[in-house]
């Protein structure tokens, strides 16, 4: 299997646990009763790490979406493409663009994992109490969601390297920047 092949495919997988990552935590919410007369609705608007991270992953899914037709549309040309002209601004800007994502993605994943970790142990100094043991089936679907985004990050990562090998590789190793 080449490797723009291995991109596309890479990119369905990395579309799917994105868009998967994204309705878990969206459609997650559990009601707990906390007193006898009053009940709570943990959601993912409860915390801005979790919301924050529905729309970034719904926005890389949206790219890695565009950039599997870009690839698709490359795979299926009938002649062959050299990196010459507008290829050659194409294959930077995917590059580009495919570290942006992979860095966002990674925040918004590392930041909900910090916020999901303060609702499972609490934090004593702040005063803030262990949601988890309240909510238990919203903190298991927001550890599932948050593993599937961590794979995510990861087989990006794997495009954001095939991006550069389909880059880099035209390039002359003995002269900077310079086709070969």
């Amino acid at each position: 299997m080449d490797a723009m092949r291995m991109e596309a495919f890479l990119r369905v997988c990395v579309i799917l646990l994105l868009l998967t990552t994204a309705c878990l935590v969206r459609f997650d919410s559990q009601t707990s009763l906390i007193f006898p007369s009053y009940s709570r609705t943990a959601s993912f608007r409860d915390m801005n790490a979790l919301f924050v991270l529905v729309f970034i992953d719904i926005a890389a899914a949206g790219y890695n979406l565009i950039q599997l037709v870009i690839r698709c549309m490359l795979i299926s040309s009938p002649q062959k493409q050299d990196m010459r002209g507008s290829y050659k601004h194409l294959a930077w800007f995917s590059f580009l663009l495919d570290q942006a994502v992979v860095y966002m993605i990674f925040a918004a994943n590392s930041a909900s994992l910090l916020a999901s970790v303060y609702a499972l142990n609490g934090e004593h100094h702040l005063f803030w109490m262990k949601l988890c043991s309240k909510f238990n089936r919203f903190c298991t679907q927001i550890g599932g969601a948050l593993l599937c985004s961590y794979v995510a990050f990861l087989l990006m990562a794997v495009v954001s390297f095939l991006s550069a090998y389909g880059l880099f590789r035209h390039y002359s190793p003995k002269t900077f920047l310079v086709l070969k």
